[in-house]
């Protein structure tokens, strides 16, 4: 640790992400609140990154939701189960404006990524329309994708992928209403169309629902000439719904 970044901690001590307690390392939780984060360990999804009951293996192992969608990319992982402490701390950085949150939150999905990455991986987050932007100001996958890609000294490229069309909330809908919703929504964006060919990307976003999203942005990735596609969430809701 530098003299300076000891000094600034002497001045602002480092606090909780979630609750604002003082804790040893900047970028931590206190106890109860890492406690009421429900972090993914051991045995995971694949595809998806959903925790499966039994012990880890060395054999590759799928959801129920991923065999049943069959998903275009080659391997996927989430963090943490969208609820308790991580469902506060993803509407944080969506809605709260809290970007502060966002090199912690990366930090945490760079120390998961590791068999998502290839020396020819490529960053990309899961692109905002426009009008989102207009509203909310940042698109928090691309903050995301910037503080993941700096933590593992990877290419990114924040608006390799383009919403050319302002989709409904996905919220309620039912999986294949998620999957009717985003059909067709996203292109690659002209301009860097050349460099996407042969690739490989590793596509960032918040959270991992259906996983419709993902797929449509994977799809045109592909169609594009990307070699292949990851896939990576900061939090995996339990249940399609």
């Amino acid at each position: 640790m530098g003299l300076h970044h000891r000094a600034l901690q002497l001045i602002f001590p480092p606090q909780c992400l979630q609750c604002g307690v003082m804790v040893q390392d900047t970028g931590g939780l206190c106890g109860t609140c890492w406690r009421d984060t429900p972090f993914i360990l051991g045995l995971a999804c694949d595809l998806c990154g959903v925790p499966l009951p039994g012990l880890e293996t060395e054999h590759t192992v799928h959801c129920d939701s991923c065999r049943d969608r069959q998903r275009p990319w080659v391997r996927g992982r989430s963090v943490m189960l969208y609820e308790g402490g991580a469902r506060r701390l993803v509407l944080g950085l969506k809605h709260g404006d809290r970007l502060d949150l966002a090199p912690a939150l990366a930090n945490w999905m760079a120390q998961r990524a590791g068999p998502l990455i290839t020396p020819n991986t490529l960053i990309a987050p899961v692109p905002s329309h426009w009008w989102r932007l207009l509203r909310r100001r940042y698109n928090q996958a691309a903050a995301l994708g910037n503080a993941v890609a700096k933590r593992l000294d990877l290419p990114v490229c924040p608006d390799l992928l383009t919403r050319k069309r302002r989709t409904e909330t996905q919220d309620g809908k039912s999986p294949d209403a998620r999957f009717a919703n985003v059909e067709n929504a996203f292109v690659v964006t002209p301009r860097h169309k050349a460099a996407l060919a042969g690739r490989d990307v590793l596509l960032i976003d918040d959270v991992m629902t259906s996983g419709a999203t993902l797929d449509a942005c994977t799809r045109v990735c592909l169609e594009a000439g990307a070699e292949q596609v990851s896939v990576m969430a900061l939090a995996r809701v339990k249940r399609d719904g």
